[in-house]
């Protein structure tokens, strides 16, 4: 369960590590799409992988100033491409 940030609870926490799950893709142009599930709205690209990396870090600690909570973040299972058989009308 989230837990909110209040004003009590700000003086206790010094620093807390989190770890979130990230989905890394590459768009037709070539270019880096990283996504944090368990944030909002949480979401960067980049032209390199480095890049991309340092922009997911910088995104994740804004999405959580934003929301002012810590997410449940769910366990990593995996990842499946699928494909499926369209007929557009």
């Amino acid at each position: 369960m989230p837990s909110k940030w209040t004003a009590e609870k700000l003086y206790e926490v010094i620093e807390m590590k989190l770890n979130f799950t990230v989905l890394i893709e590459q768009g037709e142009d070539g270019a880096y799409i990283a996504t944090v599930p368990s944030l909002k709205s949480c979401y960067t690209q980049a032209s390199t992988m480095p890049e991309l990396l340092e922009k997911v870090r910088e995104v994740i600690l804004l999405c959580l100033d934003v929301e002012n909570e810590i997410p449940a973040i769910n366990k990593f299972i995996g990842v499946q491409q699928m494909e499926v058989a369209y007929e557009q009308a």
